[in-house]
């Protein structure tokens, strides 16, 4: 009996139980322990790597927000004043070359005529100066030996036979003088002397005019390179700087690298015009003073042939005979 009672009993418990469950709510998943959830944490970073831009931090987000933008700066910017307009950026130039010979070629055209007339001009200066030098030695060697013979003669017959063949102007007054004295030979009995040693002088004084005049032909040109040179060059120069005014005024700007090219091409028009006229100057001083002692030397030359004529003409009327006929 007590059997019985125990299993209707424990028969009742578990149909209380099963009605039980069936009104309750579903039963909640009991909380993981910490144990378990604690290793997934690491997986999910709190803070961005170290490669991202600190502006780009959650952090840092509101304020990038509050930041007004470059296009609402400008928006709300003041508009710039209409008197003070900004400056446009001067244009990049191409490089010049500085050289002589470039400048040159980039030089205007006039200035270009200037400088190939100063080279000219040059060139004639320094072939004066080299056949004149020539000119000289040779004049002057050959006047130093008819001197010589005229010093050391006796009559002009005499040393007109020594010169004989002789291309000077010694032996020109040597030989002139002579013929002279043979056509007035003559009248000398009843004219006298006198005549005869007027026309000797003037002849001699002729020849001596004709050589300096020859020795002198070339030393113009020297004379107009020295005197004009500089101021043609000086006109090359100002047309040069005009231009580059006006190469200043076209461009609108002030950069140097626009100045210094015209300024150099003009002032080189000045520098070849100083190298054309001052060897001229020195040069035609040179031979002028070549041509003054070479004069010098010329008219001791026409009085030693005067000197002879006088001595001839005075053995003419001696008792003894002339040595000219000894």
């Amino acid at each position: 009996m007590r059997v019985r009672a125990g299993a209707v009993v424990w028969a009742g418990l578990l149909l209380a139980t099963a009605a039980g469950a069936q009104d309750a709510p579903p039963p909640v998943a009991p909380e993981a322990p910490a144990a378990q959830t604690a290793p997934a944490a690491p997986s999910v970073p709190v803070t961005e790597p170290a490669s991202v831009p600190a502006a780009e931090t959650p952090v840092d987000a509101p304020a990038a927000e509050a930041t007004p933008t470059p296009e609402a700066q400008a928006q709300n910017a003041p508009a710039p004043a209409a008197e003070a307009p900004v400056p446009a950026a001067e244009p990049i130039l191409p490089a010049h070359d500085l050289s002589v010979m470039g400048m040159y070629r980039q030089a205007d055209w006039v200035v270009k005529a200037v400088m190939l007339l100063l080279l000219a001009a040059c060139f004639a200066t320094w072939t004066v100066f080299l056949f004149k030098t020539v000119l000289f030695a040779g004049a002057k060697s050959r006047l130093r030996h008819s001197s010589r013979q005229i010093r050391e003669g006796v009559t002009l017959a005499s040393v007109a036979k020594a010169l004989d063949g002789r291309r000077d102007p010694a032996s020109f007054m040597v030989h002139a003088a002579l013929d002279e004295l043979r056509r007035s030979d003559a009248a000398l009995d009843v004219a006298g002397v006198a005549g005869v040693k007027e026309r000797v002088r003037s002849i001699v004084e002729r020849i001596e005019a004709q050589a300096g005049r020859r020795m002198r032909k070339g030393t113009g040109i020297l004379a107009s390179v020295g005197s004009v040179g500089p101021f043609v060059g000086l006109f090359g120069t100002v047309w040069g700087i005009m231009n580059a005014f006006i190469g200043i005024a076209e461009s609108n700007t002030t950069n140097l690298a626009v100045v210094a090219p015209g300024i150099a091409e003009a002032l080189l028009a000045t520098a070849i015009g100083l190298v054309a006229a001052i060897p001229a100057v020195v040069i035609y001083n040179t031979f002028a003073r070549r041509i003054a002692g070479y004069k010098q030397a010329l008219g001791d030359a026409g009085a030693g042939v005067e000197r002879l004529l006088s001595r001839d003409l005075d053995f003419r009327h001696a008792p003894h005979p002339s040595p000219a006929t000894e």
